[in-house]
Parts: structure tokens; sequence; C-alpha cells
């Protein structure tokens, strides 16, 4: 996935998916939208202390990845299966 909106906005980059909420429709994307969580120490988490994570992201934010660029998807019949393939490359993902 490429993040093409937000701060972390980077087209050139592609990103790894950690989860989608697909209730929510947000996403979960590695090293985007960091927040900083301040916890109290607990049995778990002695010294407790300012913790930073990831926080879901709208999926309208990020566009899929063909391999070479951040791309569009349009859905054709191939041998009677529905497949993606890419707007930009025209090739299949």
């Amino acid at each position: 996935m490429v993040v093409i909106a937000g701060d972390d906005k980077d087209t050139k980059k592609p990103r790894v998916v950690k989860q989608v909420l697909v209730d929510e429709g947000k996403i979960l994307v590695e090293g985007v939208n960091i927040i900083s969580r301040h916890t109290k120490p607990s049995a778990q988490n002695t010294k407790g202390g300012i913790v930073k994570r990831e926080a879901p992201i709208h999926i309208s934010n990020v566009m899929l990845w063909d391999g070479k660029q951040g791309t569009k998807v349009k859905r054709e019949h191939k041998d009677d299966k529905k497949v993606r393939v890419s707007k930009k490359s025209g090739g299949v993902i």
C-alpha cells in the first residue's frame, strides 16, 4: 500500500499493512499515524510512561502498490474469473 494523504504521505514508498478493520473502514499501516499513549504503571508494565504505537487511518487514504508504483485498480473478466488489473500499467495484480 502507498499512503496518499495525511502527514505520512509518500507515494513513492510502499508500506506494509498490519491489519484491516472492515467494519470501521480503516486500515493499520506499519510506521504510519504514530500516536503517543500515556500509561500508568501496572503489573504487566511496571514502569509505565509514554508508549508510541500506530493508529488506524481511513481506507481511502491508501492506494494499492502494483510492484512499481501506486495505482488504482479495476476488475476485468479473464478466463471466466474476475481479476484485479492496474489502471496505470494494465498488468494483473
